[in-house]
């Protein structure tokens, strides 16, 4: 009997990262693939990046509006509301045997809402990890404990859910979606990859991307600002820039890149959204990712990118040898960004190991949600520490 598998994507990033695995349930002829579109995809200021789960040959199942037009902190709740109320209806008309999910975004949350009042199981993919410097934090923790099965990056995030008083048996270990990315997808030279978004690479040329701290004391916005003027300060530098989520506070970000890059043409670029293979072509080639971006610690040390990570957004993740970490001030900066020429730094870089493991997590999953037992997913307990081990 043909199992239903409904995926659910509210940004193009998630999205980028789940396609592995929507391949994998798609060329499974024991799986019928569901996809849900929501969220930025759905939205004209972010570039309508739903047409981009088409260009990939998916078809889209159904598509749920939730965005505010606002990122303040009521426009967010706003939109968790939206979101719970549309993918109520959306899944009493798909009717999906499993619902598949990643991360901690706020349109997660609300699906898992939906999903628990519609008796649907729920996978949480990338749970247990830590991001102390975002209410992104309590969302990826409730998703959780909302969902049936779990699938972890590292075996330190299987423990930390096992922690919560999730069973073992439900709790997987198969590494990162993001490292399957790598390995599947077919990179552009760098002479390419100028040619197809407009912009010449420099004697150094640094990738930014800069998401609002939603928890952090110091404002997103003048953290931006140290950051712009670190990189003013090395004459030679040119910047590829990608714009922030739908977060609060989001859209200042956006304005001051804007104002930034239009007073500094051939020396900066931004971009709403490169695409999977264009953003992993230029983590690739740029002499090093800067901001707060998880790529910068999941997939930025397998292509022996270094990262200099900026603040307390990625805070509590693991990380490996090649992430320098630093305060949002130019100083501080300026310094990390001179280490980067230290030559027992790239030695370490070079021989860096990826904690998230070196791919293959899609077909793990895959297997794993295609055998389970459905039936008895819906039914959770919650484990006693010392009960079992972990």
């Amino acid at each position: 009997m043909t199992r239903t598998i409904c995926v659910v994507t509210g940004t193009r990033a998630e999205y980028d990262l789940l396609y592995p695995l929507l391949v994998e349930i798609q060329a499974d002829a024991d799986l019928r693939l569901q996809i849900v579109a929501t969220g930025m995809h759905l939205s004209p200021e972010f570039g309508l990046t739903y047409r981009s789960i088409e260009e990939d040959g998916f078809g889209i199942d159904e598509k749920v509006e939730m965005l505010s037009s606002s990122d303040s902190a009521i426009g967010i709740a706003e939109s968790i509301g939206r979101g719970v109320s549309g993918m109520a209806g959306c899944l009493e008309h798909l009717k999906p045997d499993l619902l598949v999910g990643l991360g901690d975004r706020f349109e997660w949350l609300a699906t898992v809402v939906a999903a628990a009042v519609s008796r649907i199981p729920v996978a949480h993919i990338q749970g247990g990890e830590s991001t102390e410097g975002a209410y992104d934090e309590l969302f990826r923790h409730a998703i959780t404990k909302m969902s049936h099965l779990h699938f972890a990056a590292t075996e330190k995030y299987r423990r930390r859910i096992v922690q919560m008083g999730e069973m073992p048996e439900r709790v997987f270990m198969v590494g990162a979606l993001g490292i399957d990315n790598i390995t599947r997808t077919p990179l552009l030279e760098r002479t390419d990859l100028a040619r197809q978004i407009g912009f010449v690479f420099g004697p150094k040329t640094f990738l930014l991307t800069f998401h609002p701290e939603t928890l952090a004391e110091q404002d997103s916005g003048d953290a931006l600002r140290e950051i712009l003027a670190a990189l003013d300060a090395v004459p030679d530098a040119r910047i590829i820039i990608t714009k922030p989520n739908a977060d609060r506070g989001g859209r200042i970000l956006s304005r001051i890149i804007d104002e930034y890059v239009a007073s500094r043409k051939g020396k900066a670029a931004a971009y709403t959204c490169l695409g999977r293979q264009k953003y992993l072509s230029a983590l690739k080639w740029v002499d090093a990712v800067i901001g707060n971006s998880s790529s910068g610690l999941i997939e930025a040390p397998s292509l022996q990118t270094p990262t200099i990570n900026i603040g307390l957004r990625q805070q509590g993740r693991e990380r490996a040898a090649s992430v320098i970490d630093c305060p949002a001030r130019k100083d501080d900066i300026l310094q990390a960004i001179a280490r980067l020429n230290d030559s027992e730094f790239r030695r370490r870089v070079a021989e860096t190991k990826n904690p998230y493991g070196e791919g293959a997590a899609a077909k793990k999953i895959k297997n794993i949600i295609k055998d389970v037992d459905l039936g008895r997913l819906l039914m959770k307990k919650f484990q006693d520490l010392g009960t079992e081990g972990p």
